[in-house]
């Protein structure tokens, strides 16, 4: 490692880093970060994080006669996640070819000004592809409950972590949002009444794009529109997004936020456009602020070497200059110890708007087709009976009204159900 070949231009770099930082923090990038806005930022000295997470109901106080004992009230249950922060980071390099090409328009006596954003263009780069990183695992996390960050020290392998979304608080639909005589409306109203009866009021709803052109398209939602409107005659309109989240906010007190954002990685030279928000998911949430980002001090940090040159691009982004001789090359590199910690996640609620059992069923018979399997219908009625004692569901009820029930169900009662049933001989 030999020192930068640009040192004289240092004092621009630390200029043009600050603008980066601002512009991210402002908000007036093209580029938007949620991770940014529904995050705070908390430095970790251990350089480890934890969540802790109480699944709470708050309970009235009794009002008792003077000298009585107080009843007792059954504890919260708390549940905890934890881990190390993880490290994130790139490299670039200007070869040797590029770094003629500066001293050319040196030479020339172009200005300064496009100079140095030749030189420091890889430390730009650096920046925003940390934050990149970041607001893919915070997104991913987000809508699934569960990160995968690569490991940079072994090739193929990731650091998995999972926040511990309630089973409980997971539900699929009860058909297909992009079939057409779904009811997303109804859908929605069971998630935010099992939510009030935990004691959580739900006030936003994630999504991707996709997933809101079915619910705009939907006819159930386009006929409460219409009455919404005083609309008249039959050849609604589809509604835009500032239309539905008007009809939601007066029936439901719920905001609809589209997640629109694509990252691109780059691996081994090549370059792949993901899609962080994984899809069809539908996030409830209490509030958008969700969790911190924890980051901890490099090592580095405290032990600069005098050969390279070091700047800061906000609280937890190191940026490094240097130049190696074999081959002859300018080198910019970006470290951080960072990683999103979502809280509070017995007040997050997942729907999968797409996720719901859609056998055929032969009515009249003995059988139940779930999932693919013939069960016995008397098993399948009795097991949901299991979670739901005070459904009036019995055998005689035709199977279609059996199926639609048991896509309502959370993930938590689908697997009591489905540990209850037995196949048909």
């Amino acid at each position: 490692m030999k020192e930068s070949l640009f040192v004289k231009y240092t004092s621009w770099l630390s200029a043009i880093i600050l603008g980066v930082v601002t512009k991210v923090n402002g908000g007036k990038t093209e580029l938007t970060y949620l991770f940014k806005t529904m995050l705070t930022e908390e430095l970790s000295t251990d350089l480890k994080w934890s969540t802790l997470t109480i699944n709470s109901t708050i309970v009235a106080a009794d009002i008792v006669a003077m000298d009585s004992p107080l009843p007792l009230k059954k504890r919260d249950a708390i549940g905890t996640a934890n881990g190390e922060i993880t490290k994130l980071g790139m490299k670039k390099k200007l070869t040797e070819k590029q770094l003629s090409d500066i001293d050319t328009l040196v030479a020339k006596k172009v200005e300064n000004k496009v100079i140095v954003e030749k030189i420091f263009n890889d430390a730009v780069s650096c920046t925003m592809g940390v934050y990149e990183k970041l607001e893919y695992v915070f997104l991913n996390a987000l809508s699934t409950g569960v990160a995968l960050i690569e490991d940079t020290e072994n090739v193929g392998t990731g650091i998995r972590i999972d926040y511990g979304y309630s089973d409980a608080n997971k539900y699929g639909a009860s058909i297909p949002w992009s079939d057409p005589t779904a009811k997303p409306l109804d859908d929605i109203l069971r998630v935010t009444k099992a939510a009030k009866a935990k004691g959580v009021s739900l006030k936003f709803m994630m999504m991707d794009e996709s997933t809101f052109d079915n619910i705009a398209a939907n006819e159930q939602v386009r006929q409460y529109f219409a009455f919404s409107q005083n609309f008249v005659g039959s050849n609604i309109p589809i509604p835009d997004l500032d239309q539905v989240n008007s009809m939601l906010q007066k029936r439901y007190k719920l905001t609809i936020v589209i997640v629109d954002r694509t990252v691109i990685t780059e691996r081994d030279g090549v370059r792949t456009v993901q899609i962080p928000w994984a899809e069809n998911k539908v996030v409830f949430l209490e509030t958008q602020k969700v969790g911190r980002l924890v980051y901890g001090i490099l090592a580095e940090e405290n032990r600069q070497s005098k050969a390279a040159t070091y700047v800061k691009a906000g609280k937890f982004i190191l940026i490094k200059k240097w130049h190696e001789e074999e081959p002859f090359s300018e080198h910019t590199s970006s470290q951080a110890l960072a990683i999103p910690v979502i809280d509070a996640v017995d007040s997050i609620y997942l729907l999968d708007s797409e996720e719901a059992v859609v056998d055929t069923q032969t009515e009249g018979d003995a059988d139940f087709a779930y999932k693919g399997t013939d069960y016995t219908k008397t098993s399948v009625v009795a097991a949901y009976l299991i979670v739901k004692p005070n459904s009036t569901i019995t055998t005689a009820t035709t199977d279609a009204i059996i199926l639609n029930a048991i896509n309502k169900l959370s993930e938590e009662d689908i697997l009591i159900f489905e540990g209850n049933i037995t196949e048909s001989v």
